[in-house]
């Protein structure tokens, strides 16, 4: 049964890839569109507004809203996204809700089914049932903002390539959206792992890792959308300015993941990023204080053997997938009172076939929104922590800063109030009942180095918070760096954004030089090698050879000193090179000598003079661009990246021995001077547009490269100089 499916979904996916090259349309030539001409296209009479209102633009396509009316700014926020989001908006849609067959064809269709079995809809009825007053009324206006554009604006392209229809957005779809993007990073650990639980070895393989998950050295997983971040608040400490500096890792890919906006009604102010789809700003500042967030890593789910269970205790519902150029299909979604059946999902079975349920905190009541429309427009630290009480999924560390130099770390999650298992996976039960929330869990308010940090590392705490975190490199890091800081500026905060020094691969580098030192003649070629290493001070610059030569002898040393199985599930840890220098230090020196001689010579052979830049690659592809052949057109960059896996401007490749395709790492850069309500930067890798040919689709690429920013001002004066375009919105019969 399983060859048959994996058939069908090969069938399926070259039957898209047929009518992609044959038969999709054409796409707008790159910056054929204007600016002009894309805000042409905005549905500005009869909006479902109160009282007229305007967005300005600046050049780049970031908007400004103005508003007389709160009740009016979520409406015009879903006019914005929608406009430049619309495409990406509707296809994530169809992702949290299982239907990507609809759009692609059967090569979706186990997929689908997956999330179907997850299914983040789970608690929305419950969530929608609740929701404030304030909030449904805040929301159901962003939905009408959408639904403007969706009726009575010209279609994105993705319509016409993923056969979509106008379909009415609701609050539930937002809320849906909203749990798609809670999941849980441990899941993707657990996909590299689970096929290999309870083989032989797997008691001692999970050990090791499991040791390793906290100490400073983090994993290359190779995926797109495994989230990390940096963060950092500095005080306003000798007379100088309190700062945010963020930078959120997400995939690599276009349109980007964030969108960057600022907006004034007369009960709400604030600049920063927004995620497509929600209606709050996700990181960004106000006039009194800033805030970002980083993935917490917390213990938020877990996989339970439910294998046990009675067959009578585990329900089953049949789900109905419409799927393009073929018939329907119904597959089974089973559930327990532990949480769905998730081993019934291709991709998370043992291989003992035992059974196994997902329970996961999201699949409870909170309510995010709530909390994210709170503190932005929170004045204190006291406000701040009070709005995050009520945020649950996904777990993040949030940052804050103030206008009056006060800094802090708080913990954003509802942590299950039990034991949490050893093992990768736990025994049954039932589901979570109980949670440690925000007011139980660590924070750190005004500590006496004057700044805060999180790189998704381990919050230093005596509390369990959860198990699969990043170690402390990037924070490390980080702190060295702004500790250096006599007087923090933009300029400095800028740099800090863009340092591309790994101290962990430096060492691992020195424990290389040293083996391949031992007595023995060797190639001239292979001394110049051993030179360039040892003077390598662990910087990954576009220019660096020593970088180059470094990754890929590690890559041809892992190789041969691994076998398969091994090398797979260190790539799941949160600690790869932690791995490989704690196993490379106990090989018996002769033995590693030869090991990493051998490597040498491979290395030295496979592109042996490149650069950094020459091998890692900076690739911006639309979702389209990695189908073989006719996906070219949906790639749009190739170029040269500095900075690694380990870096804080992180550009993450797995261990690789040559050219490769950069994937994941920092996509969007925020810095807010908090003393100036004028003092705000953004930039994004790629651009505003999301509109296939928009001027705006990929021309902060240059900027990114550059270490540029937009300004983003609060106040009236500096808005009107900063987005000199104006759009005016008019309500029905104005």
């Amino acid at each position: 049964m399983a060859l048959r499916m994996d058939w069908r979904l090969v069938l399926g996916a070259l039957r898209f890839a047929a009518w992609l090259g044959m038969a999709a349309p054409r796409l707008p030539k790159p910056g054929s569109i204007g600016l002009a001409e894309r805000l042409a296209a905005l549905p500005v009479q009869d909006a479902p507004i109160g009282r007229p209102a305007i967005v300005r633009w600046n050049r780049h396509a970031v908007p400004f809203i103005e508003a007389d009316d709160d009740g009016d700014l979520p409406v015009l926020i879903g006019i914005v996204q929608a406009h430049l989001r619309l495409g990406q908006m509707e296809m994530f849609r169809r992702v949290a809700a299982g239907r990507m067959s609809e759009m692609v064809g059967a090569a979706a269709i186990e997929f689908d089914r997956t999330v179907r079995i997850i299914g983040f809809a789970r608690a929305v009825p419950e969530i929608q049932r609740n929701l404030p007053a304030a909030t449904r009324t805040w929301v159901e206006a962003y939905v009408s903002g959408v639904n403007h554009v969706l009726v009575k604006a010209p279609l994105p392209p993705e319509f016409g390539l993923f056969a979509l229809e106008r379909e009415p957005w609701t609050v539930a779809d937002v809320l849906t959206l909203g749990r798609l993007y809670a999941f849980d990073n441990s899941w993707l650990v657990w996909l590299r792992l689970i096929g290999a639980y309870g083989g032989p070895g797997w008691r001692e393989l999970w050990d090791r890792i499991s040791a390793h998950t906290a100490v400073p050295r983090e994993a290359v997983l190779g995926v797109n959308n495994r989230s990390g971040s940096n963060a950092v608040a500095i005080a306003g400490r000798h007379g100088g300015k309190p700062w945010i500096v963020a930078d959120p890792h997400l995939g690599l890919t276009l349109p980007n993941n964030w969108i960057a906006m600022g907006y004034r009604a007369p009960g709400h102010r604030a600049v920063g990023l927004m995620i497509p789809g929600t209606p709050f700003m996700a990181t960004g500042r106000n006039d009194w204080i800033g805030w970002a967030g980083t993935s917490l890593h917390a213990h938020v789910s877990e996989l339970c053997d439910v294998s046990d269970l009675p067959v009578e205790q585990i329900e089953a519902r049949p789900e109905k997938l419409r799927v393009r150029w073929g018939r329907p299909r119904t597959v089974a979604v089973r559930a327990c009172a532990t949480g769905p059946i998730l081993s019934d999902s291709r991709f998370f079975r043992t291989a003992s076939g035992r059974t196994l349920a997902l329970r996961w905190a999201g699949h409870a009541e909170s309510d995010e929104v709530t909390a994210m429309l709170r503190l932005e427009r929170a004045r204190d630290w006291k406000g701040f922590r009070a709005a995050l009480q009520g945020f649950a999924v996904p777990g993040l560390n949030m940052i804050y800063g103030d206008s009056e130099g006060h800094v802090g770390h708080a913990l954003a999650a509802w942590i299950p109030r039990h034991r949490h298992s050893n093992d990768l996976i736990a025994p049954g039960g039932g589901p979570w009942k109980e949670f440690v929330r925000g007011d139980e869990l660590p924070n750190w308010f005004d500590p006496a180095n004057g700044f805060v940090v999180s790189a998704n590392d381990r919050p230093r705490s005596g509390q369990v918070i959860g198990r699969f975190f990043s170690p402390r490199g990037r924070a490390d890091r980080l702190s060295e760096l702004v500790g250096r800081m006599a007087r923090p500026d933009l300029a400095s905060c800028a740099e800090l954004q863009r340092d591309v020094r790994s101290e962990s691969a430096q060492r691992l580098a020195q424990l290389l030089c040293r083996a391949l030192r031992v007595s023995g003649r060797l190639p001239s070629e292979h001394e110049r090698c051993i030179a360039l290493l040892a003077a390598w001070d662990g910087s990954y610059e576009e220019a660096s050879r020593a970088a180059a030569l470094f990754e890929r002898l590690l890559f041809h040393v892992a190789r041969r000193f691994y076998r398969d199985r091994v090398l797979a599930a260190y790539g799941a840890s949160w600690a790869m090179r932690d791995l490989i220098l704690h196993d490379l230090e106990a090989v018996p020196p002769e033995k590693l000598t030869l090991l990493v001689r051998q490597a040498l010579r491979r290395s030295v052979r496979c592109r042996g003079n490149a650069t950094w830049g020459e091998l890692h690659r900076l690739r911006l592809d639309h979702a389209l661009g990695g189908i073989p052949v006719v996906g070219r057109r949906y790639r749009f960059l190739d170029l040269p990246a500095g900075g690694g896996s380990d870096t804080v401007m992180k550009t993450s490749n797995p261990l690789a021995g040559g050219r490769h395709a950069v994937r994941f790492g920092s996509n969007a850069r925020f810095i807010a001077g908090l003393s100036d309500i004028d003092e705000a930067r953004v930039v994004l890798l790629g651009g505003q547009d999301g509109w296939f040919g928009s001027a705006n689709f990929l021309d902060q690429v240059e900027l990114w490269r550059r270490g540029a920013y937009l300004r983003l001002p609060l106040s009236g004066k500096a808005v009107e100089i900063e987005f000199p375009i104006v759009t005016a919105f008019a309500p029905p019969g104005g």
